[in-house]
């Protein structure tokens, strides 16, 4: 048991330093193309520390263990939004432009309904599971979020606008060191989070939930409280917002088209949280000080989060 936990943290570890050095020489690339704040944040940046949870997805889905796919993908959205952005809204109140107010949250809302639309296959009368056909639809969607992403570049202005220092040699080391941490790491916290969990006796959906989603989620975290502590709002929330689009409906594709994903309908509760979460935020736009995320709100979603994840973890025990 100590050995499986000392190696799930190793692998965080190489998740964590991995995705560091991946965002690193992706956002040196952007840079020479000086690319806006916020389309970083909600493409390059975004990917990077969302690379995690795809590594660990495909590699949970190819051996079958789809509530760690849906308990990585589901926690991982709902960490982002309740801990990441309250904690991030905490050390500083995130201000955000007209677009994020009106578009990217909205966008971010969108993705989770349909998710919960497609898990539940309300359309069919098949079983609930999330199957190639699905995943066809979430990249065709995926692909459009990206070229709206990218459609900012030309209405968003880069405050940065020095080119990147970095040697190239040096930028193409960090992005494939990165990548190699990141499969090694993925590796580690599947295989002995699944060990762990059967040897406790606790779900595969819980470890998935907890567990699994904060550990991917650790390069998300350092990400936006950085952002947060520098002021540039737009990474800090772009990040949030561009990780958990990713999330479902690349993350959650790619993983359905290695196989296809069944779905736990005890999971509809987590998608209702970040529905109402996500809500909460566009919500919070137009609240106390417009466009902004003040700290009471971002106290709100941080004790809201904690209450309900010490609420799974108890009823497992």
């Amino acid at each position: 048991m100590v050995f499986s936990v000392l190696l799930v943290i190793i692998g965080f570890a190489m998740l964590i330093i991995g995705a560091n050095w991946l965002v690193d020489g992706a956002s040196s690339l952007a840079k020479r193309y000086k690319i806006s704040d916020l389309a970083i944040g909600l493409t390059i940046v975004a990917f990077g520390t969302s690379a995690p949870e795809l590594v660990v997805n495909v590699i949970a889905s190819s051996k079958g263990y789809s509530d760690i796919v849906l308990g990585n993908i589901i926690g991982s959205n709902n960490f982002n939004l309740f801990i990441i952005l309250g904690i991030s809204g905490l050390v500083f109140p995130i201000s955000v432009q007209s677009s994020t107010a009106w578009k990217e949250i909205p966008i971010s809302l969108t993705a989770t309904l349909f998710l919960l639309l497609l898990a539940n296959d309300f359309y069919t009368s098949q079983n609930t599971s999330i199957d190639r056909l699905d995943a066809s639809v979430m990249l065709i969607l995926f692909l459009a979020f990206l070229y709206y992403a990218f459609t900012q570049t030309k209405t968003e202005s880069n405050e940065d606008n020095s080119p990147a220092n970095v040697p190239t040699l040096k930028i193409w080391l960090l992005i494939i060191f990165g990548l190699t941490g990141l499969i090694v790491g993925g590796q580690l916290v599947v295989n002995y989070s699944v060990k762990i969990a059967s040897e406790l006796g606790v779900s595969e959906k819980v470890i998935g939930l907890t567990i699994v989603a904060a550990g991917t989620s650790l390069p998300e975290l350092v990400t936006s409280l950085v952002a947060a502590l520098k002021r540039n709002s737009d990474i800090a929330i772009g990040n949030v917002l561009g990780s958990n689009v990713f999330n479902i409906l690349l993350i959650l594709s790619v993983s359905s088209m290695v196989k296809p994903v069944g779905f736990n309908p005890d999971f509809n509760a987590d998608l209702y949280i970040l529905l109402g979460g996500t809500a909460f935020l566009f919500i919070a736009m137009f609240t106390g000080k417009k466009k902004k995320l003040d700290r009471w709100e971002a106290g709100l979603l941080l004790r809201f989060y904690l209450l309900y994840t010490c609420y799974l973890v108890l009823k497992e025990v």
